[in-house]
């Protein structure tokens, strides 16, 4: 496995459990914990990740609402989303809950 697959792994094993250490991603990967450090130091540039120290709360985490293969909207798309929808109803106004599901919105 090369270095792209494993951050590519790591990142959708953080978005399942949320946290974890670095000891435990270093162990389950086969790599140290050094490796394990690079890459979330190079992931923590395209991803919302948080690192937390403590010898045994410590460790890694996705920042909460932050999910892999999600699309996100702007917050000014998702307010003229809100204020649109509030005019809506029926028919139009499923179409619009579908399209606040289909993107990760805290409504």
């Amino acid at each position: 496995m090369g270095p792209n697959e494993r951050r590519q792994e790591i990142m959708e094993t953080l978005c399942h459990r949320r946290q974890e250490t670095m000891a435990n991603l270093a162990f389950e990967f086969g790599v140290s914990v050094r490796t394990i450090r690079n890459d979330i130091d190079c992931l923590s540039l395209s991803y919302p990740l948080e690192t937390i120290r403590g010898r045994y709360g410590g460790g890694v985490r996705v920042m909460d609402g932050f999910y892999m293969n999600r699309k996100y909207l702007k917050p000014e798309q998702k307010e003229l989303l809100e204020r649109l929808g509030a005019q809506l109803s029926g028919k139009d106004l499923a179409i619009m809950n579908s399209i606040f599901n289909d993107f990760a919105l805290n409504k």
